[in-house]
């Protein structure tokens, strides 16, 4: 696999320089939506926790006064090519299997939120501005040029074999880069500020069982022993926050990022478990909007799942909330 990753990254580097360049430079120029737009982005491959930070972001724009809508591809969804309304923010509308894991989990997680899913981006905007939503999370969104941004929010977080989608010297068209590491070297663009940097760092914020409905209560652990198992893109990653909370997993299973989780793999798992007399399972909150009832009656075991958030200085949430107040002030 590591050729073929290879041959994405550079393919995707030249790819992201040359449509970056044109759109920069006003040979063609990206539409903007009728609400402010706030984009949350990486240029790796996965695993930076875009989504933890989409989902604090809501949640700090309703208690700012806003009332915001995540607008997401719908990664693997059904309704990722013709589009849909996941929540509008007074009910649920939607599966994983129609709105994508992330979207689902971002809807459960801010009801008060609008969730809208499709390629279409800018007409998920329209839709959402129609709806009563008066700014946009655009999740995903550093790399689709074809819609304009108010604020660019680049997550960074480095490590050996990621696989780039652009190279760091697109940080500098950022407006700011959070950093899990040290703060990196960023270029400067002429005529432009330098983004403002800011370091983060992912943390549990607890352990909570699985419900027919969502988590019903969180729980200090899942009885032991415990199999572990998750399908997300940096599996190491939740494997070592659940060390950092004591537990210790008596057995493990990966899958690939974004599974969706058939009765194959629901068997597969239940044979695991019996095979390391496991008495529950744990897995990430990303992987347990797929599942939710499901595991405990394929499985017979109590389930759980680990909550991800994010702590990054208070400064952050204050440039974020100054952009976009101008932007929205500009567009009434």
């Amino acid at each position: 696999m590591k050729p073929l990753l290879l041959l994405y990254s550079l393919g995707s580097r030249l790819v992201c320089r040359i449509r970056r360049a044109r759109f920069g430079r006003g040979g063609a120029r990206a539409a903007r939506a009728p609400i402010p737009v706030l984009s949350v982005g990486n240029i790796a491959l996965g695993g930076s926790e875009k989504t933890p930070l989409a989902v604090d972001l809501l949640r700090f724009l309703l208690e700012a006064g806003f009332h915001p809508a995540l607008i997401s591809r719908g990664y693997k969804g059904a309704w990722e090519k013709m589009g849909g309304v996941v929540s509008d923010g007074r009910a649920l509308r939607a599966s994983a299997a129609q709105a994508g894991d992330e979207p689902l989990l971002a809807a459960l997680n801010v009801p008060r939120a609008g969730v809208y899913v499709g390629r279409d981006r800018l007409a998920s905007c329209r839709k959402a501005e129609a709806d009563g939503f008066d700014a946009a999370v655009l999740d995903d969104g550093f790399q689709h040029f074809r819609l304009a941004r108010d604020l660019d929010v680049v997550l960074v977080r480095p490590g050996a074999g990621s696989v780039l989608r652009e190279g760091p010297s697109a940080l500098a068209a950022a407006d700011i880069v959070l950093h899990a590491g040290p703060a990196p070297r960023i270029g400067s663009r002429p005529g432009d500020p330098a983004p403002l940097l800011f370091p983060y760092r992912t943390v549990g914020r607890g352990i909570f069982a699985f419900g027919s409905g969502g988590p019903d209560a969180p729980v200090e652990a899942p009885p032991e022993p415990c199999l572990a198992f998750c399908g997300i893109a940096r599996p190491e990653r939740f494997f070592a926050l659940l060390e950092s909370t004591g537990l210790r997993p008596a057995a493990r299973l990966l899958f690939p990022d974004h599974h969706d989780y058939p009765d194959r793999s629901l068997a597969r798992i239940s044979a695991a478990a019996r095979a390391a007399a496991c008495r529950s399972l744990i897995t990430t909150e990303k992987d347990a909007v797929k599942l939710r009832d499901r595991i405990g009656t394929a499985t017979g075991l109590t389930a759980h799942f680990l909550k991800l958030g994010l702590e990054i200085p208070d400064g952050f949430y204050e440039a974020v909330l100054s952009r976009l107040s101008r932007a929205a002030e500009k567009g009434s």
